[in-house]
């Protein structure tokens, strides 16, 4: 049997109930964890296991994302537990914050959810603790047909020549502006192309029209999508194989350069900074008010427009657009445990190819995977910053440079590393060359 998941304390958690979105219900905070361990107990214990195609099936399923994305994913749950009404399908969702460490204590025990969204990060580890299930056999077979998908996003989803994970969509970095403030304060937006001298410059002058109560400049020094474009906009790459691929020396600069956008006023101070590293979507800068710009992923436009009375746009980061790729945004997983890999191979399917769940899914978790759908899903949508996403991305495309292999194994640990050396230069703990050292240090141990 699956053990219980429970919420962080402060994010909404779990869906299992039936009611308002379609037939299931919210249980939030604190007071949902006293019911997760019925809700995940249920799925996995084999009650349903028979050679009937039409017995009673029910799976497991975990993903994180705010509640828009809960309400749009379990909308095309319905409509797969619809169209195969055999099939009971248990979702379960939470903020990112956690979610990696809630999906290891599932998975410890051999019992991971029967289909899991996971991303770079993870994917490298989950395949290498052999928690995921082989989906080679159901891709070669067509029972999961990735015929119409880029071949990228097939790639992307493949360790070792197995095929561990579907791309539940596509998008690329991108940089979110707060349109309404800039123009009042009669400034030009940001455009793709600029070097991030040019940034730095636009940004001061941002705070400083704003007489210092405003920042024109988020700074990511701490993100690791920032750094890897920053990087590839040179000609470099993050990792090499297993290794990273860059010196202490690259990593020294990097932070220098923000360290010196800080002193002339260009990002927030440390505390402000901290903020928007440490939270989700409702804590970036854009959405708080405090700031202009934020580093974020292109699919994410739609959710921060939700949170804030401004009009947003976005453009590729700073330095050159071949910096940026195509990228697999999440995948979809199955469990090597799932007592029904048919079944989730048919979700998995569903999901990534089914041309009404691709209606209800949007852009959500980036364009869909599958060609054909791209158009009709942008056709269809009513979200204008679904739209803008779509339109953004299909323009920067001929532009950006090759993806990249994904990240090795230990890339988690090691985003978090980064965090933690990049703070210690925010706040003054570490000058940027021994920050980067110790960065080097703990990669050596951390990558295998």
């Amino acid at each position: 049997m699956h053990p219980a998941t429970s919420p962080t304390a402060n994010t909404p958690a779990t869906r299992a109930h039936r009611t308002p979105f379609g037939r299931r219900r919210l249980l939030r905070g604190i007071a949902a964890t006293a019911v997760v361990p019925l809700v995940l107990g249920a799925a996995a214990c084999g009650d349903d296991a028979s050679s009937d195609p039409d017995a009673p099936v029910t799976i497991e399923f975990f993903w994180w994302g705010g509640e828009s994305r809960a309400e749009l994913t379990e909308q095309a749950l319905d409509l797969y537990e619809e169209k195969n009404p055999n099939v009971t399908i248990n979702p379960t969702w939470q903020a990112f914050t956690g979610y990696y460490d809630k999906l290891a204590t599932i998975s410890a025990g051999g019992n991971a959810p029967d289909i899991f969204q996971i991303d770079d990060n993870g994917l490298a580890e989950y395949a290498g603790r052999n928690v995921t299930l082989d989906l080679t056999p159901f891709v070669e077979s067509g029972d999961i047909d990735l015929s119409n998908h880029p071949e990228s996003l097939t790639q992307y989803g493949q360790i070792d020549g197995k095929q561990v994970a579907v791309a539940a969509g596509e998008n690329t970095p991108a940089l979110v502006y707060d349109r309404t403030k800039i123009t009042e304060l009669g400034l030009p937006v940001p455009e793709t192309g600029w070097t991030y001298d040019e940034f730095i410059t636009w940004g001061t002058q941002v705070t400083e029209a704003a007489d210092g109560d405003y920042w024109g400049a988020m700074d990511p020094s701490a993100d690791y999508k920032a750094l890897w474009l920053w990087l590839r906009s040179q000609g470099k790459e993050f990792y090499d194989g297993p290794q990273l691929a860059f010196t202490e020396a690259d990593l020294a600069e990097w932070f220098q350069f923000w360290l010196d956008a800080r002193e002339a006023g260009a990002t927030p101070p440390a505390d402000v900074v901290h903020e928007a590293v440490g939270g989700g979507v409702s804590d970036q800068l854009v959405v708080t008010g405090k700031g202009a710009t934020s580093f974020m992923w292109s699919n994410q436009l739609s959710e921060l427009g939700k949170s804030t009375e401004s009009e947003l746009g976005m453009v590729a980061y700073p330095g050159d657009p071949k910096g940026q790729w195509a990228r697999a945004s999440l995948y979809w997983a199955g469990s090597r445990s799932t007592e029904h890999p048919e079944i989730v191979a048919d979700v998995i399917n569903f999901l990534a190819n089914d041309p009404e769940a691709a209606q209800i899914l949007g852009v959500d978790r980036g364009l869909p995977s599958n060609i054909d759908n791209r158009e009709t899903v942008q056709a269809g949508l009513d979200d204008p910053y679904m739209t803008a996403t779509v339109e953004f991305e299909n323009a920067l495309i001929p532009q950006m440079g090759p993806a990249p292999a994904p990240p090795p194994q230990g890339h988690g640990p090691l985003r978090s590393t980064l965090t933690t050396v990049a703070e210690s230069v925010t706040y003054g703990q570490a000058s940027p060359a021994d920050a980067a050292a110790e960065f080097f240090r703990q990669a050596e141990a951390t990558l295998e």
